[in-house]
């Protein structure tokens, strides 16, 4: 189950319908739709204003373990804008890719040493 499928299932679960849930959770309308949709992801700011309302943690709506709790900064790092475009692309790549992205980096930290 996606991140728009748990919104979804929490706000059927409070009997709302998407402008309500929008409405209390200060945001448009369309960006609920868009979440449950899966074609939109909301930012840390707002994945925690939704926690918050459904009294569930980041990483239920995320990945739908209800047991395991990551820090909020860990979250707030990997939605940043600028690194999520690089964790979405990556979690998409060939290994190969990957492998030679791992090499790259490698190769900064040590020039930067």
């Amino acid at each position: 189950m996606a991140l728009g499928d748990r919104m979804r299932s929490l706000r059927e679960s409070k009997e709302l319908t998407q402008k309500q849930l929008a409405d209390k959770l200060g945001i448009p309308n369309q960006n609920v739709s868009n979440y449950e949709r899966g074609f939109r992801q909301p930012d840390y700011d707002t994945l925690q204003k939704i926690a918050s309302f459904f009294e569930v943690s980041i990483d239920y709506l995320i990945t739908g373990n209800e047991y395991r709790v990551s820090s909020d900064e860990m979250w707030k790092e990997l939605l940043d804008p600028k690194t999520e475009l690089f964790f979405k692309d990556l979690k998409s790549a060939p290994e190969e890719k990957i492998e030679e992205l791992i090499r790259f980096w490698e190769f900064i930290n040590e020039r930067d040493k």
